[in-house]
């Protein structure tokens, strides 16, 4: 069972959903795309315990920005993030060049369908956009990097940080380990390391939030446990380039 009790908010955060001098809010019509018949029913089904639109109100992204999705995977927060920016916004949608052969058919379907998306495979963290996104998101996916070692982690972020305009905003969601555990081998991380490597980016962490948490997750299980049904206890940090 996830418990939701609230925001922790770091006392540098100014407003949750405050980017690029407006108030970002959801594009009209984002919960009548994400129960749209065209959206895979299964991805449907994770919407309660993934919030979409309380993690992206988090985060600040909202209705006709560009958007940097980083090791975007299936694609289920394309969906959210397209439903989320609207018509008007864009989202830029990267996987790294080695899973297009995994994931290309499907993400070029949902490109397609959705009409506000791009998709582009990126070999390692230089991300050309045509112009410097307004905010970045990238879930269950800085773990992998950090794991490896913190030049491995600051290099994931460099290249996050270069493609986002001064003032953008992060949203980072990965799995929550604890010290003492072999973190690397259940494919988790400390929630404190992850604000370290985005501080040592050039980062403000500016917010964290507990909505996603999970206090059945016990931290000691690997992300697949079948008894974890997906559900993996996780942190939520916004992060800003400094403008």
């Amino acid at each position: 069972m996830r418990t939701r009790t609230g925001l922790l908010v770091a006392a540098a955060a100014c407003a949750a959903a405050f980017t690029g001098g407006a108030w970002a809010q959801l594009a009209p019509g984002f919960d009548a795309a994400l129960m749209a018949g065209e959206r895979p029913a299964e991805e449907k089904e994770r919407d309660a315990s993934r919030m979409p639109a309380d993690v992206l109100n988090f985060v600040g992204i909202g209705e006709g920005m560009t958007v940097l999705e980083v090791f975007a995977g299936g694609g289920w927060y394309t969906e959210v993030l397209s439903a989320a920016v609207g018509p008007e916004g864009m989202v830029y949608s990267q996987n790294a060049a080695r899973f297009q052969e995994r994931v290309g058919e499907m993400a070029a379907a949902r490109a397609e369908r959705l009409g506000n998306v791009e998709v582009i495979y990126t070999e390692g963290m230089a991300i050309d956009l045509p112009a410097p996104a307004d905010a970045a998101f990238t879930a269950l996916n800085l773990h992998d990097m950090a794991n490896r070692g913190d030049e491995a982690g600051l290099g994931f972020l460099g290249g996050i940080y270069d493609a986002l305009a001064p003032g953008g905003a992060l949203g980072i969601v990965d799995h929550t380990g604890s010290a003492g555990q072999d973190n690397a081998e259940l494919h988790r991380m400390e929630p404190s390391k992850a604000r370290e490597l985005l501080t040592q980016a050039g980062f403000v962490v500016e917010a964290e939030s507990d909505i996603l948490m999970n206090a059945e997750d016990d931290h000691t299980l690997g992300i697949r446990d079948p008894s974890l049904r997906f559900e993996t206890d996780r942190f939520l940090i916004r992060a800003r380039k400094p403008e």
